[in-house]
């Protein structure tokens, strides 16, 4: 039996190792995405504020880059280099590690350490196993730290915990952490070669010690295709449940919309509150969607869709109330639309076609309501300067047939275009100047929802952020034909940590919106 009591000693072992971790784990804050309701075109500062929150959420921490620079010393320490053929390379070390080189056990005490080259470490302060069995027995904390191409980003604190690096199975206990961009926390984890098992597991986006928000499920797995599976749901505002599900599964990177609900002021409705529930059907490509609003002026205004999705496209039945960003409202009873749309295969181009028909009803005015729209969009242009050009062109015809004594059918048909440009100044600062026509506005079109009165439409916008958590924003529009000014807004963003406070004053118009959201899922 050879004993090494010395400090750090490293025992390189032609072994696949299970990496993990044990240090205070440093996870990048989650900031609540930032999403308007406009029409001044002050929607690109949204993109812009979502692509830097995405670039600092990918940015790895100084535990990451520090495990980056572990794994390539310890490659240099190889005696050669590793054959394809052979269990990747582990290192071990410790303040006092015992090592039996006859039946192969191992005890590690102090600051231990074992980095797999595969992208995986191992961190605690007392370990035990056997090289031989490939075995890690952990009795006190643990961490885990996973880090390479072909799977998400996992963070892991937990006790009790049993590993085999040869099969890369594995059991821990109370186990808290992060993968991809979810906190998560279970009484047990399960580790596999290909997927991760959590059992009575809770999951947030929300990063504070007590979250605004959460949901908890019986079982969640994490899958190296960066997805989440998640089976008897409950949601959580607080420590109150507000909902249930059987089953879900997200884009551990997606800004899916929340499952939790919205709620808000404005001058049209009122105060309102709403939610999206969205039920499976059949299998990944079919859901059912229920849209409810609540408001003090409109009261129940809600809507109900069946969706059939793939990668090209889509289909959805509409039935119900929607409104558009002026809190004007229209009724679908019912609707179909029907969506394709692709990228040109070695074209900076993407064309799309879109069909809907339905009956609509705005105010006392009903008829079958239909449109056709074709459109090619270029993909963003990279100008001088960082500026950033974005351009866009569709044909639509839109019909409606009125069954009354004073009206008929009523047809518009035209070119629609536009051009935008855009620049990100620095992590502070951004502009946009924009020009659209549109051929229906509502004083050639049946409805006015959705629609301007006028065609020619300049826009123009500043965002600030003054601070790490307030962020203003300027957008006017003008109707170029008769060279007025139509709409003055100014936004204030207030990030709340684990949610989004918007307010919206409409000058030219005397109106007032507040909306309140939840980070994104």
């Amino acid at each position: 039996m050879l004993k090494i009591s010395r400090k750090k000693k490293i025992i390189l072992a032609g072994l696949c190792v299970f990496g993990m971790n044990f240090t205070a784990v440093e996870i990048p804050e989650v900031e609540a995405v930032y999403k308007s309701r406009s029409d001044t075109g002050t929607e690109v500062f949204d993109y812009i504020e979502n692509q830097r929150r995405e670039r600092r959420a990918k940015e790895l921490t100084k535990e990451q880059k520090k495990f980056i620079e572990d794994m390539e010393e310890t490659r240099q320490r190889l005696p050669r280099p590793i054959s394809p053929d052979e269990p990747i390379p582990a290192a071990f070390e410790g303040d006092d590690l015992t090592y039996n080189t006859l039946t192969g056990e191992f005890t590690a005490k102090g600051n231990v350490d074992i980095i797999q080259l595969d992208g995986h470490r191992f961190q605690s302060s007392d370990a035990s196993g056997n090289v031989n069995t490939q075995d890690i027995r952990v009795k006190g904390k643990a961490h885990v730290l996973q880090l390479n191409e072909n799977s998400p980003r996992v963070t892991l604190d937990g006790y009790n915990t049993f590993y085999n690096y040869g099969t890369k199975t594995g059991t821990m206990e109370n186990v808290k952490g992060k993968a991809g961009d979810y906190y998560i926390s279970g009484k047990r984890f399960e580790f596999y070669p290909d997927h991760i098992v959590a059992y009575d597991a809770y999951q947030t986006k929300c990063g504070a010690k007590h979250p605004d928000y959460k949901v908890s499920a019986k079982r969640m797995e994490i899958w190296p295709e960066q997805i989440i599976r998640m089976y008897d749901i409950q949601l959580w505002i607080g420590e109150v449940v507000v909902g249930t599900k059987k089953y879900d599964e997200r884009k551990l990177e997606s800004n899916a919309e929340p499952y939790f609900p919205r709620a808000g002021y404005n001058s049209t409705n009122g105060f309102y509150v709403e939610d999206t529930f969205i039920f499976p059907v059949f299998n990944e490509h079919f859901q059912a969607l229920i849209n409810a609003h609540i408001d003090t002026k409109n009261h129940v205004r809600s809507s109900a869709e069946f969706h059939y999705n793939n990668q090209d496209f889509s289909a959805k039945t509409l039935y119900g109330y929607y409104y558009d960003g002026d809190g004007r409202w229209i009724k679908k009873e019912p609707g179909l639309d029907l969506y394709y749309g692709k990228h040109f295969k070695t074209l900076p181009l993407r064309y799309h076609f879109e069909y809907e028909v339905g009956r609509w009803s705005e105010n006392k005015i009903s008829s079958t309501h239909e449109e056709y729209v074709a459109g090619l969009d270029h993909d963003t242009i990279i100008l001088f300067n960082h500026y950033k050009l974005n351009l866009s062109t569709s044909y639509k015809i839109t019909k409606d047939d009125v069954k009354s004594p004073w009206r008929g059918k009523q047809s518009v048909r035209g070119l629609n275009y536009g051009i935008k440009i855009f620049r990100e100044f620095d992590d502070r600062f951004a502009a946009f100047v924009a020009y659209d026509y549109t051929k229906n506005t509502s004083q050639n079109s049946l409805y006015d929802f959705d629609t301007d009165s006028y065609s020619n439409k300049f826009s123009t916008g500043v965002s600030y952020r003054l601070t790490d958590k307030d962020r203003f924003v300027v957008g006017l529009k003008f109707d170029t034909e008769r060279g007025t000014l139509q709409d003055v807004d100014y936004y204030w963003y207030r990030d709340l940590h684990c949610s989004t406070a918007i307010l919206r004053w409409r000058a030219k118009r005397d109106e007032l919106e507040a909306r309140w959201q939840f980070t994104p899922w």
